[in-house]
Order: C-alpha cells, then sequence, then structure tokens
C-alpha cells in the first residue's frame, strides 16, 4: 500500500519584486528626462544641438531667460536632421545635461550601465539581479513584458514573468500535462496537481488509507481489490489478507469447509470431488463408498450387494450375525440371511 505525499509550493519559487531607484533629487531633471524618453519614442522632434541647462531656465515672471544669442537656436532654423541616429542623439543630451548640472551643483554621477543596452542610467532605474536596467529594458526573456512592476522569477540569470516561468520550468501534472503552481502530490515517480491524483476507476480521491498501484495507475483499496484481487472459491468476495489455496482455488480461511456438511476440516484433511472440498464421510458418501453395515467409509477391500457396499466383516446375516464370508446370501426387504437363517424364518 502507498501513501501520498503532498507538499505546499516546494518546488515553485516565489515571484522577486524588481527594486526601483527613487526620482532624481530635482523636478527639472525629470522634466528633461521625460522629453527624452519622449523622443525615444519618437514623439518628439529632436533638436540639432544639446541644449544647455540655461536655456530651460524661466524667470519669476515666466519670461524664459538665455545665457548668449549662440547657444539658442533660432526658431526659423526648421526641425534638425533626422539622419543622426536617436540613441546617439540622446547620449548627447545626457552629457550636456550632466554638465549644465554640475555648473549649478547638482551631482549627475551616473548610476550605472543598463545590462540590457550598456548606456550609463540617470534618473529611475531597476536593480535586479545583481546589476542596474533601464525600467524599459528589464523584460521578460520570452515575451518581452516589463517586469519593473509585476515581479520576475530567475533561472540561470534570466528574468521571466509568471505565466513563462510556469510554462518552461514548472513541474507537469501527471494527469492534465498542465504546469503545476502552488501544491504538488508526488506518487509513483510523478508529479500530479493535488485535485488530479485519484482512483483510476472510480475517480474518488485518496484518504488517509493511501492507494494501490497496478499497471502505473493509482487505485483506492476498494476497487483495487474488486479488479484485481483474487476471488475467495467459497464466498466469491475478494480475498484480501490471510488465504489458502486448495481445490485449484483460493478461500478465505473461514470458507473452506466441507461443501455438504459445512464443517471445517478440523485434522487438516479434505477430499476433492469436482472442485470442491469434501470430509472424508461425505466424499466416499458420493461415491457410494461408504459401508451399507457400520456406516464408515471403505477404505481397501470391500463387499458389493443389494445395490450397496460392505466392508467383508461387515456383511453378515441379518438374524445370526455371522459373516457372510462365500458371499452366498439371501435376501428379504434389502437384509442379508444366511441360508439356514432364511429357511428358518420365511419358508
Amino acid at each position: 500500500m502507498c501513501f501520498i505525499f503532498l507538499r505546499s509550493k516546494s518546488d515553485v519559487p516565489t515571484p522577486v519584486p524588481a527594486f526601483v531607484e527613487p526620482d532624481s533629487p530635482t523636478q527639472e531633471l525629470d522634466s528633461i528626462l521625460q522629453d527624452l524618453m519622449g523622443l525615444a519614442e519618437g514623439d518628439l522632434e529632436p533638436p540639432t544641438d544639446p541644449p544647455s541647462l540655461t536655456q530651460k531656465k524661466q524667470t519669476e515672471g515666466g519670461k524664459q531667460a538665455s545665457s548668449s544669442s549662440s547657444n539658442t537656436p533660432a526658431a526659423s532654423d526648421g526641425k534638425a536632421t533626422t539622419q543622426r541616429k536617436k540613441t546617439d542623439m540622446i547620449d548627447d543630451l545626457l552629457g550636456g545635461l550632466s554638465t549644465d548640472l554640475e555648473k549649478i551643483g547638482v551631482r549627475t554621477t551616473a548610476k550605472g550601465h543598463c545590462a540590457s543596452c550598456n548606456k550609463c542610467i540617470v534618473g529611475k532605474m531597476i536593480t535586479a539581479l545583481g546589476e542596474v536596467w533601464h525600467p524599459e529594458h528589464f523584460v521578460c526573456a520570452v515575451c518581452k513584458m516589463e517586469l519593473s512592476t509585476t515581479g520576475f522569477f530567475e533561472r540561470d540569470g534570466r528574468p521571466y514573468c509568471d505565466k513563462d516561468y510556469h510554462q518552461l520550468f514548472s513541474p507537469r501534472c501527471a494527469y492534465c500535462k498542465g504546469p503545476i503552481m502552488q501544491n504538488i502530490v508526488t506518487a509513483l515517480d510523478q508529479t500530479w496537481h493535488p485535485e488530479h491524483f485519484f482512483c483510476a476507476h472510480c475517480g474518488g480521491l485518496f484518504g488517509t488509507e493511501g492507494f494501490l498501484e497496478k499497471d502505473g495507475k493509482p487505485y483506492c483499496c476498494k476497487d483495487f481489490y474488486y479488479l484485481f484481487a483474487p476471488k475467495c472459491s467459497g464466498c466469491g468476495e475478494s480475498v484480501r489478507e490471510n488465504y489458502l489455496t486448495a481445490a485449484n482455488g483460493t478461500w478465505h480461511p473461514e470458507c473452506f469447509v466441507c461443501a455438504d456438511c459445512l464443517k471445517p476440516f478440523t485434522d487438516g484433511i479434505f477430499m476433492e470431488l469436482n472442485g470442491r472440498p469434501l470430509c472424508s464421510l461425505h466424499f466416499h458418501s458420493r461415491q457410494g463408498t461408504v459401508c451399507g453395515g457400520c456406516g464408515k467409509p471403505i477404505i481397501g477391500r470391500c463387499i458389493s450387494a443389494m445395490d450397496r457396499k460392505f466392508h467383508p466383516e461387515h456383511f453378515v446375516c441379518a438374524f445370526c450375525l455371522r459373516q457372510l464370508s462365500q458371499g452366498i446370501f439371501k435376501e428379504q426387504k434389502g437384509k442379508p440371511y444366511c441360508s439356514a437363517c432364511f429357511d428358518k424364518l420365511f419358508v
């Protein structure tokens, strides 16, 4: 008999949240970074030269102040050329921004290089897997979904979303073949959802009595014995524990009795006739070998007379009780008589 082992999330890791660095120290830096992100997505028109921080300052009255006419592009210059790659332009803009921030006393030391694009990170960043990332670059290794707000699973140094991790690496249920995400049953050298590990015959879940296995399939005890256990030749029920084999059959010990008198074989001796066990008396009775004189089985020599059989010493005259050894007798009402007694009594 086998028993079920239930584990709770033992092989399924918990998703790890990605650590997002807080915003930059100034609102102005955030505004510029958002503009740069818009530029990377094609929402903004790139300027011809990296702007300086002084071009973004405003007076208290709301009017713009410029440091010099040589650093401010004229309104009539038109759109900047689009031949240069946007990524290079973003790097130039970040470089100019860093320089201007340093001039006004804001430290702009790069927070690190993104593990995906290898560019310097200024502003928001994600720390995960022992490295730093741009938020938009920390994505699932399979579906490329951003993982900055959803948590992630790690495998061999690569991040995965919940769905793809379980699809690729979680143990599979032997019944439905689906990934096992929570509780898991290990049995028959396979893994199962707890609700999918049931009797192959009746479909019932297994209780404290466990299960029995046949040909790689689990069965409850009741169905296993009903389907596969030998049947008692006496009562026809399944034989589960103690049993004996005799008369070409399997028996419960209490069912192995004489087929005629239903008494057990206390001496351990029985006779078999047509697949049924019989005590010595009823075996000889069915065979017609019970002595007509003493009523006991005849073993050895016998005398046949009057459609019966006798021990030689028990075939005697019904009147004088002398043994009819010569085999000469006369019958009267089913009883044997010697000639002398017959003549006296009936002639």
